[in-house]
Protein backbone atom coordinates (compact mmCIF):
# COMPACT_ATOMS: atom_id res chain seq x y z
CA UNK A 1 0.00 0.00 0.00
CA UNK A 2 1.41 3.40 -0.91
CA UNK A 3 2.09 5.86 1.85
CA UNK A 4 0.43 9.25 1.71
CA UNK A 5 2.42 12.29 0.76
CA UNK A 6 3.91 14.40 3.51
CA UNK A 7 1.45 16.91 4.93
CA UNK A 8 -1.56 14.61 4.65
CA UNK A 9 -3.01 12.59 7.50
CA UNK A 10 -1.69 9.06 7.89
CA UNK A 11 -3.93 6.14 7.06
CA UNK A 12 -4.66 3.28 9.44
CA UNK A 13 -1.82 0.78 9.29
CA UNK A 14 0.87 3.38 8.52
CA UNK A 15 3.61 4.31 10.97
CA UNK A 16 2.69 7.58 12.69
CA UNK A 17 -1.04 6.90 12.41
CA UNK A 18 -1.87 7.53 16.07
CA UNK A 19 -0.17 10.93 16.23
CA UNK A 20 -1.76 11.95 12.94
CA UNK A 21 -5.20 10.64 13.90
CA UNK A 22 -5.14 12.47 17.24
CA UNK A 23 -4.65 15.77 15.38
CA UNK A 24 -7.30 14.92 12.79
CA UNK A 25 -9.92 13.93 15.35
CA UNK A 26 -9.16 16.99 17.48
CA UNK A 27 -9.72 19.25 14.47
CA UNK A 28 -12.93 17.44 13.51
CA UNK A 29 -14.24 17.63 17.08
CA UNK A 30 -13.49 21.35 17.32
CA UNK A 31 -15.19 22.01 13.98
CA UNK A 32 -18.30 20.09 15.04
CA UNK A 33 -18.71 22.34 18.07
CA UNK A 34 -18.04 25.65 16.31
CA UNK A 35 -21.29 25.76 14.30
CA UNK A 36 -23.67 24.94 17.23
CA UNK A 37 -21.94 27.51 19.43
CA UNK A 38 -22.20 30.08 16.65
CA UNK A 39 -25.93 29.37 16.40
CA UNK A 40 -26.24 29.81 20.19
CA UNK A 41 -24.40 33.14 20.03
CA UNK A 42 -26.58 34.42 17.20
CA UNK A 43 -29.76 33.51 19.07
CA UNK A 44 -28.52 35.05 22.29
CA UNK A 45 -27.58 38.31 20.55
CA UNK A 46 -30.84 38.48 18.61
CA UNK A 47 -33.26 37.53 21.41
CA UNK A 48 -31.21 38.96 24.30
CA UNK A 49 -31.77 35.68 26.16
CA UNK A 50 -30.70 32.09 25.84
CA UNK A 51 -34.30 30.86 26.13
CA UNK A 52 -35.03 30.63 22.41
CA UNK A 53 -35.22 28.09 19.56
CA UNK A 54 -31.57 28.69 18.69
CA UNK A 55 -30.53 27.19 22.04
CA UNK A 56 -32.47 24.03 21.22
CA UNK A 57 -30.79 23.86 17.82
CA UNK A 58 -27.42 24.32 19.52
CA UNK A 59 -28.05 21.43 21.92
CA UNK A 60 -29.13 19.11 19.11
CA UNK A 61 -26.25 20.29 16.95
CA UNK A 62 -23.73 19.36 19.67
CA UNK A 63 -24.60 15.65 19.48
CA UNK A 64 -22.20 14.89 16.58
CA UNK A 65 -19.46 16.75 18.46
CA UNK A 66 -20.11 14.71 21.61
CA UNK A 67 -19.79 11.51 19.60
CA UNK A 68 -16.59 12.80 18.05
CA UNK A 69 -15.18 13.60 21.49
CA UNK A 70 -15.66 9.95 22.52
CA UNK A 71 -13.68 8.86 19.45
CA UNK A 72 -11.00 11.42 20.30
CA UNK A 73 -10.68 10.14 23.87
CA UNK A 74 -10.28 6.57 22.61
CA UNK A 75 -7.47 7.48 20.21
CA UNK A 76 -5.74 9.64 22.84
CA UNK A 77 -5.27 6.48 24.92
CA UNK A 78 -3.19 4.88 22.14
CA UNK A 79 0.56 5.34 22.40
CA UNK A 80 2.54 6.02 19.20
CA UNK A 81 4.92 3.31 18.02
CA UNK A 82 8.59 3.81 18.85
CA UNK A 83 10.45 4.87 15.70
CA UNK A 84 13.49 2.71 16.48
CA UNK A 85 11.23 -0.35 16.78
CA UNK A 86 9.49 0.56 13.53
CA UNK A 87 12.78 0.92 11.68
CA UNK A 88 13.99 -2.43 13.02
CA UNK A 89 10.85 -4.26 11.93
CA UNK A 90 10.74 -2.37 8.62
CA UNK A 91 14.24 -3.63 7.80
CA UNK A 92 12.88 -7.20 7.86
CA UNK A 93 9.69 -6.46 5.90
CA UNK A 94 11.04 -7.40 2.49
CA UNK A 95 8.20 -8.15 0.08
CA UNK A 96 5.60 -8.86 2.75
CA UNK A 97 2.28 -7.02 3.02
CA UNK A 98 2.44 -5.29 6.40
CA UNK A 99 0.70 -2.81 8.67
CA UNK A 100 2.00 -0.91 11.69
CA UNK A 101 0.79 0.82 14.85
CA UNK A 102 -2.66 -0.61 15.59
CA UNK A 103 -4.99 -0.92 18.56
CA UNK A 104 -7.20 -3.98 18.15
CA UNK A 105 -10.55 -3.98 19.94
CA UNK A 106 -12.95 -6.75 20.92
CA UNK A 107 -15.81 -6.65 23.42
CA UNK A 108 -13.86 -8.70 25.96
CA UNK A 109 -10.28 -7.49 25.46
CA UNK A 110 -8.13 -4.99 23.58
CA UNK A 111 -4.53 -5.15 22.44
CA UNK A 112 -1.82 -2.88 21.10
CA UNK A 113 -0.32 -4.38 17.93
CA UNK A 114 2.97 -2.92 16.73
CA UNK A 115 3.06 -4.74 13.39
CA UNK A 116 1.36 -7.46 11.37
CA UNK A 117 2.61 -9.32 8.30
CA UNK A 118 0.54 -11.21 5.73
CA UNK A 119 1.78 -13.81 3.26
CA UNK A 120 -0.49 -16.47 1.76
CA UNK A 121 -2.56 -17.84 4.64
CA UNK A 122 -0.05 -16.77 7.28
CA UNK A 123 -0.86 -13.73 9.39
CA UNK A 124 1.75 -12.96 12.03
CA UNK A 125 1.52 -10.03 14.44
CA UNK A 126 3.80 -8.58 17.10
CA UNK A 127 2.77 -6.82 20.31
CA UNK A 128 5.27 -5.08 22.59
CA UNK A 129 2.62 -4.78 25.31
CA UNK A 130 3.25 -7.48 27.97
CA UNK A 131 -0.42 -7.30 29.00
CA UNK A 132 -1.58 -8.51 25.57
CA UNK A 133 -3.47 -11.81 25.67
CA UNK A 134 -1.84 -13.16 22.53
CA UNK A 135 -3.91 -16.36 22.31
CA UNK A 136 -7.22 -14.54 22.72
CA UNK A 137 -6.35 -11.86 20.16
CA UNK A 138 -5.05 -14.41 17.65
CA UNK A 139 -8.09 -16.69 17.98
CA UNK A 140 -10.62 -13.88 17.64
CA UNK A 141 -8.83 -12.12 14.78
CA UNK A 142 -8.53 -15.43 12.96
CA UNK A 143 -12.23 -16.12 13.49
CA UNK A 144 -13.26 -12.78 11.97
CA UNK A 145 -10.87 -13.01 9.01
CA UNK A 146 -12.01 -16.55 8.23
CA UNK A 147 -15.64 -15.42 8.32
CA UNK A 148 -14.67 -12.98 5.57
CA UNK A 149 -13.58 -15.91 3.38
CA UNK A 150 -9.83 -16.13 4.01
CA UNK A 151 -8.60 -19.42 5.54
CA UNK A 152 -5.72 -17.86 7.43
CA UNK A 153 -3.80 -18.88 10.52
CA UNK A 154 -3.21 -15.93 12.84
CA UNK A 155 -0.38 -15.82 15.36
CA UNK A 156 0.42 -13.02 17.80
CA UNK A 157 3.97 -12.88 19.18
CA UNK A 158 5.39 -10.93 22.10
CA UNK A 159 9.03 -11.80 21.49
CA UNK A 160 10.57 -9.37 18.99
CA UNK A 161 13.46 -11.63 18.03
CA UNK A 162 11.12 -14.50 17.17
CA UNK A 163 8.89 -12.14 15.21
CA UNK A 164 11.81 -10.83 13.13
CA UNK A 165 12.97 -14.38 12.48
CA UNK A 166 9.45 -15.24 11.35
CA UNK A 167 9.45 -12.29 8.92
CA UNK A 168 12.75 -13.45 7.46
CA UNK A 169 11.37 -16.99 7.11
CA UNK A 170 8.18 -15.75 5.43
CA UNK A 171 10.25 -13.77 2.94
CA UNK A 172 12.45 -16.78 2.23
CA UNK A 173 9.48 -19.11 1.67
CA UNK A 174 7.07 -16.62 0.08
CA UNK A 175 6.35 -18.76 -2.99
CA UNK A 176 5.54 -21.89 -0.97
CA UNK A 177 3.27 -19.92 1.40
CA UNK A 178 1.28 -18.66 -1.61
CA UNK A 179 1.31 -21.94 -3.52
CA UNK A 180 -2.11 -23.38 -4.45
CA UNK A 181 -4.12 -20.38 -3.22
CA UNK A 182 -6.89 -19.32 -5.55
CA UNK A 183 -8.11 -15.76 -5.54
CA UNK A 184 -10.98 -13.91 -7.17
CA UNK A 185 -10.68 -10.09 -6.94
CA UNK A 186 -13.20 -8.44 -4.65
CA UNK A 187 -15.93 -6.51 -6.48
CA UNK A 188 -15.76 -3.68 -3.95
CA UNK A 189 -11.95 -3.41 -4.02
CA UNK A 190 -10.89 -4.83 -7.42
CA UNK A 191 -7.50 -3.12 -7.24
CA UNK A 192 -6.45 -4.94 -4.05
CA UNK A 193 -4.59 -8.24 -3.94
CA UNK A 194 -5.69 -11.08 -1.66
CA UNK A 195 -3.05 -10.21 0.94
CA UNK A 196 -4.03 -6.54 0.86
CA UNK A 197 -7.64 -7.56 1.47
CA UNK A 198 -6.59 -9.68 4.45
CA UNK A 199 -4.63 -6.67 5.76
CA UNK A 200 -7.73 -4.52 5.18
CA UNK A 201 -9.86 -6.98 7.19
CA UNK A 202 -7.30 -7.04 10.02
CA UNK A 203 -7.28 -3.24 10.15
CA UNK A 204 -11.08 -3.18 10.31
CA UNK A 205 -10.73 -4.72 13.79
CA UNK A 206 -8.58 -1.80 14.94
CA UNK A 207 -9.29 1.79 15.98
Amino acid sequence: MREKKRGRFKQKGEFGYFSSEKKRRALVTAALFVLPLLVLAIGWVYYKTRNNIFTVLCIVGCLPGCRSIVNLIMILKCRPMDRALYEEIKSHQGGLEMAYEMYMTFYEKNAYIDAVAVCGNAVVAFSSDPATDDKFIAENAQKVIRKNGYKVDVHVMKDLRHFLERLDSMNAHMDSLREGIRFTPDEKYPELTREQLIRHTFLALCL
